[in-house]
């Protein structure tokens, strides 16, 4: 296997008046291609500032980011957004979607910022990526038509249809219901299965065992690498929880 992502002593500094916060205290992380991490820690323990790094949405102060091979030190604006539009697929809490836009329009997007035009054919492909996550009957309902888990997929088929190198998952099963995550988490699975590396940031244990591979992170620090034992599969788990009746938005109603 190939190494997708590899760091190397990742520090990030942030100045708060007189005062520097050490968010990031020197990461060394390496994560071959097909992998299924979780990053784990509590609130200020580094792990957003970590998958910022990741995703080229931030700079590193000091150290190395190697993405796919590439290291991507010192690029220009314009080369961090073809980085990200190329190698990279977000997927959020809040899901992000446009709100009076269908589901296919929200997975076609990313395709028009693609310079590269790596694919013609952005229809094809968003409706591609739409059935690939069991949406294909709801490509022209709009967000405030379907439920949490359904916003999820979306948002998950908006990740794929660019073919990226890995996909960053920040907190996805936040806005969601047990029995809902839980089908997040199947889908992730399943993708896993295909090949895609999959780094997903959460502070719930129960959710990192459904990874193959969890780094804790303490004070800016890895604190812990370990493999998964006795994982989870998340379609096993599903027939054993109850759904949620009232749950149409895919909210948490306890």
């Amino acid at each position: 296997m190939s190494t997708v992502i590899e760091t190397r002593n990742l520090k990030k500094n942030y100045e708060m008046g007189s005062v520097i916060v050490h968010a990031l205290r020197g990461i060394n992380l390496s994560v071959e291609t097909g992998e299924f991490v979780s990053i784990m820690g509590a609130s200020g323990s580094g792990k957003s500032t970590l998958m910022n790094m990741l995703g080229c949405l931030d700079t590193p102060s000091d150290g190395e980011y190697l993405l796919d091979g590439e290291n991507v030190n010192n690029l220009t604006r314009n080369q961090y957004a073809d980085i990200r539009n190329q190698k990279i697929g977000f997927v959020f809490q809040g899901f992000n979607l446009l709100a009076k836009t269908s589901a296919l329009e929200n997975v076609e997007l990313p395709l028009f910022y693609d310079r590269s035009n790596r694919v013609p054919h952005t229809l094809k492909a968003a409706m591609g990526a739409l059935e690939r996550v069991g949406l294909a009957d709801r490509v022209h309902h709009q967000p405030n038509q379907m439920s949490g888990g359904e916003q999820q997929r979306v948002a998950v088929a908006r990740a794929l249809v660019n073919n990226p190198a890995i996909i960053l998952a920040d907190e996805p099963t936040g806005n969601l219901d047990s029995h809902t995550s839980v089908e997040i988490l199947a889908l992730f699975q399943e993708l896993n299965d295909q090949g895609i590396t999959v780094v997903l940031v959460t502070h719930e244990p129960d959710i990192a065992l459904y990874s193959r591979r969890v780094i804790q992170m303490s004070d800016g620090r890895i604190v812990g690498d370990r493999t998964v034992k006795n994982r989870l599969i998340a379609k096993e788990v599903l027939p054993t929880l109850p759904t949620i009746e009232n749950g149409e938005n895919g909210e948490d109603k306890s």
